[in-house]
């Protein structure tokens, strides 16, 4: 089968989310209008560089009222938010932020979730996630038309780390036997962590510096 991306992007959408997988599972926290807090999972989620430390995350455009998000409007009013990481003991408090609320709605509380002060930015980080990164927003790209399917690339500078002393092992290396995130797959499938193999990179041939 072949697909061009002229034609009906439906089935191209399907293909896409089954097929660049599993992702990363970005859990947003910002807040809203009055200091709202808002929490919401986005998978098209990755790291950047780490000079500066940067992150990234797309947040969409809905198609249920052709409306952004409210975390993308969150972040570029406030320029500040929060990702904390999903593990297996928090998929089902994180699949219940994942509905499309009114903004007044809390997650936080919806979820039965704790929520976490931060240290350098306004937006509280989810307590019980092992990992959260403090970020400042350095850059939002729009892509598309704004129309429903359309994103946002919201890039954000790392200012400050949280980890849970019980996943870390020696040189600030993750115990993987203890850390436990999960991926998004496709639909309402996601993946576990715990089937890993290892390979080793052959050492540069580049001349150094």
């Amino acid at each position: 089968m072949e697909l061009s991306a002229k034609d009906d992007l439906g089935p191209l959408y399907k293909i896409m989310v089954a097929s660049i997988v599993p992702r990363p599972i970005a859990w947003v926290s910002t807040l809203g209008e009055g200091g709202q807090p808002n929490l919401a999972p986005f998978s098209f989620f990755n790291a950047v560089c780490s000079r500066p430390p940067t992150l990234l995350f797309a947040s969409g455009v809905r198609g249920v009222d052709g409306q952004q998000k409210d975390t993308g409007l969150n972040v570029a009013k406030t320029g500040e938010f929060v990702i904390s990481v999903v593990t297996e003991e928090l998929a089902e408090a994180m699949n219940k932020t994942a509905t499309e609320f009114p903004p007044d709605v809390n997650e936080f509380e919806y979820a039965g979730l704790q929520a976490a002060p931060s240290v350098t930015v306004a937006p509280p980080r989810v307590a019980a996630s092992p990992v959260s990164f403090e970020c400042k927003v350095s850059q939002i790209v729009q892509v598309g038309d704004g129309a429903p399917g359309s994103g946002y690339i919201v890039i954000g500078e790392v200012l400050h780390l949280h980890v849970d002393d019980a996943i870390l092992a020696e040189n600030y290396r993750v115990n993987s036997d203890v850390f436990h995130p999960i991926g998004r797959m496709s639909g309402p499938r996601y993946t576990k962590t715990t089937d890993l193999f290892e390979l080793f990179r052959e050492p540069s041939q580049l001349e150094p510096n």
